[in-house]
């Protein structure tokens, strides 16, 4: 196995591919240095090394970058235990953030900026993880097919008037199972499994691809309506492509239950690794990552919601409109996730 290792230096970056075996051993000595912070990120957003930069030009402290996937960061300072050289784990969706604090990799920290900056349902409620950025999962529609009015709620979706019309991806997806396991949350396990199974029915295929897929298809006339994430929509936007341009121009985003309990909101966060050689530098990277400079990096580097309030959109996203979010504490629907997929896989949604 191989995993990509990148050292950001406040204007350069040094990349490097190393074999898994030595990089606990590279990581090692770095760590024994209080100027280097050895983060590992789920986040495969090239425009995030602008946030590691930037912290290095604030602090001096430069970031060692370990890239992989959620689960398998997890795994791995699991098995590193306490050689682990990561100081700060990231990653996407509060379900991976709720499977590291249940795997006891992580240590709760006080911060009172991040207590202060970060609303209360974006963060852990023992200090184990904070919300760094908010994406709103939303229904993409094909506006020759569909109408604004058409659409109401998540729930409205296994509503058979939509039969072969609707195209998301499988179970296995992490958003997909927090944004079951909000719906678990709110209407309890039968409910919730008779909509995964309505939902199913509704398919316009069997699920297949990440949300960019979902969007094109939809477009294309696979299906009527996508869901997926607000920033792909963003993405496909902003192209230097003509032909993904005129993608996004045939779409539509619609926000659901605007009049009950809001959209569902999911975080990308992180945590302070329980065994850090580095804390002290560790706490400082989040409480960076939840400044102005960082926020608007956030926001205009992946067009993502800012978690602090006062930080400006990105245009396109910001053109999608307002919205009443859903206030459900991200702990909550975390947790949910292993029920949500037990009930997914129930209703044959693969």
């Amino acid at each position: 196995m191989t995993i990509s290792r990148r050292v950001f230096l406040g204007g350069s970056t040094a990349i490097a591919t190393v074999a898994a075996s030595q990089l606990a051993r590279m990581g090692s000595s770095v760590a024994q240095s209080d100027r280097v912070l050895n983060l590992y990120s789920a986040r495969h957003y090239d425009t995030d090394s602008a946030l590691y930069e930037g912290f290095t030009q604030k602090t001096g402290i430069k970031v060692n970058l370990i890239e992989a996937d959620a689960a398998k960061l997890i795994e791995r300072i699991k098995s590193e235990s306490a050689a682990s050289p990561a100081d700060v784990l990231i990653t996407v969706d509060a379900g991976n953030l709720w499977r590291a604090r249940e795997a006891g990799i992580l240590q709760p920290v006080r911060s009172r900026l991040l207590q202060t900056s970060i609303p209360v349902n974006l963060r852990d409620p023992g200090g184990y993880w904070f919300g760094l950025s908010r994406r709103a999962r939303v229904i993409v529609y094909n506006k020759e097919k569909v109408k604004p009015s058409d659409l109401t709620t998540y729930e409205a979706l296994a509503d058979g008037k939509w039969k072969g019309r609707i195209l998301i991806r499988s179970s296995s997806n992490v958003y997909n199972q927090s944004l079951t396991g909000s719906i678990l949350h709110a209407h309890g396990e039968q409910k919730t499994e008779d909509w995964a199974k309505g939902l199913v029915a509704n398919f316009a295929r069997n699920p297949e691809g990440n949300d960019t897929a979902q969007i094109k298809a939809a477009a294309a006339g696979v299906g009527d309506i996508a869901i997926a994430n607000t920033y792909y929509m963003v993405r496909l936007a902003k192209s230097s492509k003509p032909e993904e341009k005129a993608i996004a121009a045939k779409l539509g985003v619609f926000f659901p239950n605007q009049r009950d309990r809001g959209a569902h909101v999911n975080i990308c966060g992180g945590g302070v690794v329980k065994t850090a050689r580095n804390p002290e530098a560790a706490l400082k990277f989040l409480e960076y990552l939840v400044s102005r400079e960082a926020q608007q990096i956030f926001a205009s580097g992946n067009n993502e919601y800012p978690v602090v309030k006062g930080v400006a959109l990105d245009p396109v996203l910001a053109s999608f409109g307002s919205f009443k979010s859903d206030l459900m504490d991200a702990a909550v629907f975390g947790k949910n996730n292993a029920a949500a997929l037990k009930i997914m896989d129930r209703a044959g949604w693969r």
